[in-house]
């Protein structure tokens, strides 16, 4: 169960994620930018199972608030979750999404964590991760984001604003 909430993120509910997702409510996400502190970003392949961007590359970790939780309180699950890491230490917030459709209606709270390794991707969820550096996500995101008629090909839509705005 994920909580809806209306334009100013206030609670107004409670739904299953596939009624939500197929209304088009807003809810409430975050996403975890993990970074090696050398200038990598670690990326998620999402696995080919998921409904929805199957296969395509994504923030290092991203997940729904579930309901009755906090962005704040979502992120240690998250992290355990998709990639085995456990982390005792708030990350550091780095900014808040306004819902659009582009983002699944999804207001998303961005996280960053230096972390090495080791990780254990969840299977289910994910099919690869793997180390970029800043300068090839850049080139990457450029490139994806001049391509006729907005087609990501293999970069989320969310990522690709994600990605906009922490390089700001």
């Amino acid at each position: 169960m994920l909580d809806i909430v209306d334009e100013h993120d206030c609670v107004i509910g409670s739904e299953s994620r596939g009624e939500i997702h197929r209304k088009g409510l807003k809810h409430r996400s975050i996403h975890v930018i993990v970074l090696d502190g050398d200038g990598h970003v670690l990326l998620q392949k999402r696995s080919q199972q998921k409904d929805q961007c199957a296969g395509m590359w994504d923030t290092s970790c991203a997940g729904h608030v579930e309901s009755g939780q906090t962005y704040q309180e979502s992120v240690p699950r998250e992290l355990e979750e998709e990639l085995g890491i456990v982390s005792e230490s708030p990350l550091q917030e780095l900014f808040k999404m306004p819902p659009t459709p582009d983002n699944g209606h999804e207001f998303a709270v961005v996280y960053a964590m230096q972390h090495k390794g080791p990780f254990s991707a969840a299977e289910d969820e994910i099919d690869e991760l793997r180390w970029y550096s800043f300068t090839a996500v850049d080139a990457w995101v450029e490139r994806l984001a001049g391509a006729e008629g907005g087609d990501h090909q293999d970069l989320t839509s969310g990522f690709m604003e994600i990605w906009r705005r922490f390089r700001q």
